[in-house]
């Protein structure tokens, strides 16, 4: 697979805002440097100075890299500049460029824009300087970039170094050799190719720190930065502190910032995802207030604990289980780095709570991988999903039984044997295809080579292990491998869950990244735009295409333990504040109550309404005028209108609402056990046709029919345009030419018009080809008849047939497996403890009687419901005593099959009871109020009738309810059991 680049409208923009930047060459004959020195670059004017310098900001994902390469082209082919050096903060980062400006695709995109123009790629790693012969000497790719010249007119010379390298004594020693006649240190010599220099991420390079300045030794004469994130100033004290971003020139000479790489869709958006904890639990946090090499010191109120290397933390909080120590230097026994401010929650640190995150992160990566592979099947290309989990405890993950390890591919095993039972029946090209990948997932991770998931840290450089280095490897250069699903073997690739220690954070660049886990706290207040930065970038199908939001709505779910609950909001307060909007802070103008009144924010109806609640609270005065702090007390009520900022829905706080848990009622669940092992069960259809015959004979006859077959003719409209007194048009009026006036359509292939007609009816090609050869020559050889008009009367005829023979020809027979449904595993043959909530309703209810908890399925408050009717009414209701259990069903807990394909999904389950402890279950789907799916009055009168009469032959005479039609109006009964 190849990646398919492409100029996008925002990076043309960014390139045309550069050059416009560019101040130009330095023609002045009088200069004290030589213009021709053919070792270095020609004269810049204002070089050596800020003047020079210039700045784009670009948001994580909309393509800095791209920018930075096209930058070098472009500059090369309009001033002839050809020596440049790329700076980056890491050897991941580093890697990142290095591959991105060899590869053939990214060769071959800019060589439609710079035909002849190469460039030359020279990277100093670490070992470079050293020498075993004993005589130090020059790296050969310092000596490559020093010592090229402007001969040859199309090379573009690049030379490649991250921090590290730049900052080490390496580039200051004398050397046995020489470069450029006579210059023994590679930093003069550096300093005399008179380089452009382009800065990665130059948050990492504050004009204070020791990088930076080796950055100026290099005496570049100009610095270009791409970044997200710049360096800040600081400027005044206490409540005059101003901190805000330093750049060259006063501001970027081109911004695309998040608020609008958000909106506009141009990276992916965000929901954020953490394990629910009740509120006792968290207010038993305890602060790190001081952490050293051998001292620890946490808070809790005015309760103060240290402990010493060593010390348990049991010994401070009995609730923090798990045996986690203090290590000294800043780290607990279990990897966790300590921070200052961080707050340590006891129930995060059991592994119970490391599973639900791993089983939580699981469970996104399945979801995101069944929507990206089988998409629009069959006619999109395939999407690969890969998963990024950040963890402290290397060894938990890097050693074969390490606790992080076998946890997680317990979970991984459990997920996949779910899913291949889910698909073993499931007949759809693509759907089988996908049952292979796992299949071929499973093997691998049973096998002792493992191809599944992979490690990279920054200690595994130099480990000797051959397969880590393998795993890295492939991590770090293989990027399109790991967005293709087949190998050159044909082989699947299957690894695509990848365990870092923010080693991957910054610099690894993998677009189609869905699933971001964050397994412990990053430990400080690190900007939220770098620490989601890996999964932002828009995907890349398995053709190579960049798929834009309009193309596959792509969405990163990032999920961070309880401690980082507020993640979502800080990340959003984070973007906004990037930007200054300038509402009017005087007035209350229509521009701002029409945003505010448009906001899903606003929970009031329409403008008067909004203006009365603004004047009550002494916001404006009957003028609209703001009054005193008028403004600000309207930010901090609709702060997300007032700044103009994100738009509602690009970044989520998914935690409380779509991934918070409810307990199961167990003792109620278990009262269904024998309902549940019938229920687990899987089934199919047997067709027995009414009046016997075979599908192929009754797909005879409706091919037979000569009535379906007929031409489509071309159609012309003709408009009449009637006109009065001065030629005015009174009226124009279409007319369509009758059928037979015009030519026949040609009609479609054979083979197409077969394919059309399977996937309509669901009937094997065999049987369509077949019925076709039994009909009349003249419809089976004439092309003209296989049209669309014919292919919709032949569907058509063929569902009247297929109810009437089918529709009461039908069983369902039990095949000889089980699978597990959201609340149950038949494995086990055990209902689990909780579930997400949102798969029982969306909504809650707090405000419920206490008397209604004991028979409820699941613990409540609070009663979650999709629909206030039926389903709130249903289970508020106050039932008499012989209904002993009921409640809502998990969404698609059960799917009935039906005969006309597809499933229904019933809704609610009843557990009755009589005095002889005989149970009748009562499985109802429900349709909410205004459905288009209603029944008929006679209909309900049959479906209650039977249901009382099966309550009479259990001994329950009447059911209490305050509207019986309420629970039955909607009702269909699809399956009883009585014991």
């Amino acid at each position: 697979m190849k990646i398919m680049l492409e100029e996008l409208p925002h990076q043309k923009k960014a390139l045309e805002a550069i050059i416009e930047s560019f101040p130009g060459m330095d023609m002045d004959p009088s200069s004290q440097e030589s213009p021709d020195y053919v070792y270095a670059n020609p004269l810049i004017k204002n070089r050596y100075s800020n003047s020079a310098n210039i700045d784009v900001k670009m948001e994580t994902g909309t393509g800095k890299t791209y920018i930075g390469v096209r930058t070098m082209y472009e500059l090369h082919q309009r001033f002839g500049l050809f020596k440049f050096i790329v700076v980056v903060p890491g050897p991941a980062v580093k890697e990142g460029w290095r591959s991105f400006m060899i590869a053939d695709y990214s060769r071959q995109h800019f060589a439609q824009f710079y035909e002849n123009d190469y460039l030359t790629v020279n990277v100093i790693n670490a070992g470079d300087f050293s020498s075993r012969s004993g005589r130090r000497n020059f790296p050969v790719q310092l000596t490559e970039f020093a010592e090229s010249t402007r001969q040859n007119e199309h090379d573009i010379e690049v030379l490649l170094i991250n921090e590290g390298m730049l900052t080490s004594s390496s580039l200051m020693k004398d050397y046995d050799g020489t470069l450029l006649s006579g210059i023994t240190r590679p930093l003069e010599a550096l300093r005399e190719t008179r380089p452009v220099v382009i800065i990665d991420e130059p948050h990492r390079f504050a004009l204070h720190t020791k990088g930076y300045k080796k950055i100026e030794a290099m005496h570049p004469q100009m610095i270009i930065r791409l970044g997200a994130t710049f360096p800040e100033t600081v400027t005044g004290r206490g409540k005059n502190k101003v901190i805000k971003p330093d750049y060259y020139r006063g501001k970027p000479q081109f911004e695309l910032n998040a608020i609008d790489s958000f909106n506009d869709g141009l990276i992916k958006a965000i929901d954020v995802y953490y394990p629910n904890l009740p509120q006792d639990q968290v207010a038993d946090a305890w602060r790190v207030e001081q952490a050293s090499a051998r001292k620890l010191v946490l808070n809790q109120g005015r309760k103060a604990r240290e402990l010493s290397v060593g010390d348990s933390l049991a010994d401070v909080d009995a609730s923090f289980e798990g045996n986690v120590t203090y290590s000294g230097a800043k780290t607990l026994s279990n990897g966790l780095v300590l921070d200052k401010g961080m707050k340590l929650i006891p129930g995060t640190f059991t592994n119970v709570y490391q599973e639900t995150m791993l089983r939580s992160a699981i469970e996104r990566h399945f979801d995101a991988e069944q929507t990206n592979f089988l998409r629009e099947q069959p006619t999109q290309p395939r999407v690969k999903t890969l998963s990024l989990f950040f963890i402290d405890s290397i060894d938990s993950y890097r050693q074969r039984d390490g606790w992080l390890r076998t946890m997680f591919e317990k979970l991984l095993r459990e997920k996949l044997e779910e899913l291949i039972k889910e698909y073993e029946y499931k007949d759809s090209v693509r759907e089988r295809e996908y049952l292979e990948f796992l299949r071929a997932t499973m093997c691998s991770l049973q096998s002792a080579s493992q191809k599944v998931h992979a490690g990279y840290f920054s200690e595994d450089h130099g480990s000797g292990d051959a397969a880590i280095q393998a795993e890295v490897d492939d991590i770090i250069n293989n990027k399109e491998e790991f967005l293709s699903f087949k190998n050159t073997n044909n082989d699947w690739n299957l690894r695509r869950f990848l365990f870092s220690k923010w080693t991957l954070r910054e610099g690894w660049d993998n677009p189609n990244v869905f699933v971001i886990a964050k397994l412990r706290s990053s430990g400080s207040e690190n900007s939220k735009i770098q620490e989601v930065g890996r999964g932002l970038r828009l995907p890349v199908d398995e053709q190579g295409h960049r798929l834009q939001q309009d193309e596959l709505p792509s969405r990163l779910s990032f999920l961070v333990g309880f401690d980082e609950h507020d993640f979502a909001s800080k990340l959003i307060e984070q973007v906004n504040s990037e930007v200054e909007f300038p509402w009017n802070h005087h007035t209350l103008d229509d521009k701002l109550i029409a945003a505010i009144i448009s906001s899903l924010d606003n929970q009031y109806n329409d403008r008067n309404e909004l203006l009365k609640h603004l004047e009550n609270e002494g916001i404006i005065d009957r003028s609209n005028d703001f009054l005193e702090d008028g403004f600000i007390r309207l930010h901090d009520e609709f702060p997300r209108i007032t700044s103009q900022g994100v738009r509602p829905g690009r970044i989520t706080d998914g935690g409380p609402k779509n991934r918070q848990r409810t307990r199961l009622n167990l003792p109620n669940w278990n009262k269904m056990r024998d309902l549940w092992r019938k229920l687990s069960s899987r089934y199919m259809l047997k067709f027995n046709p009414v009046g016997g015959g075979s599908l192929q004979e009754m797909v005879n006859e409706v091919f037979g029919n000569t009535n379906n077959f007929t031409y489509q003719y071309t159609q012309t409209v003709k408009n009449e345009i009637a006109s009065g007194e001065n030629n005015n048009l009174l009226a124009l009026s279409p007319s369509t030419s009758e059928e037979g006036s015009e030519y026949p359509l040609p009609g479609m292939a054979y083979g197409r018009f077969v394919e059309k007609l399977a996937r309509t009816t669901r009937l094997q090609p065999k049987i369509i080809h077949t019925a076709m050869r039994e009909t009349d020559t003249q419809y089976s050889s004439d092309r003209r008849y296989f049209n669309e008009e014919t292919i919709h009367r032949l569907l058509q005829d063929f569902r009247t047939r297929f109810d009437q023979r089918y529709k009461q020809g039908y069983e369902y027979e039990p095949l000889n497996f089980t699978a597990s449904t959201s609340v149950y595993n038949p494995d086990t043959d055990d209902f689990k403890t909780d579930i997400l909530a949102s798969i029982i309703g969306i909504h809650e209810e707090n405000n419920v009687a206490t008397s209604l908890a004991a028979r409820q399925l699941y613990e409540i408050p609070p009663l979650r419901y999709d629909s206030a009717n039926p389903e709130l009414s249903l289970l508020q209701n106050n039932y008499r005593k012989e209904i002993i259990a009921f409640g809502k069903l998990p969404k698609k807990a059960i799917q009935i099959p039906k005969y006309t394909g597809g499933s229904t999904t019933p809704d609610f389950v009843f557990m009755l009871q009589d005095e002889n402890n005989r149970h009748l279950y009562l499985i109802v789907e429900t349709k909410a109020e205004g459905s288009n799916k209603r029944i008929s009055d006679a209909q309900i009168t049959d479906i209650q009738q039977h249901f009382f009469e099966k309550l009479e032959s259990i001994g329950i005479q009447y059911i209490e309810a305050s509207r019986p039609e309420e629970v039955y109006a909607t009702l269909r009964i699809l399956e009883t059991m009585q014991q």
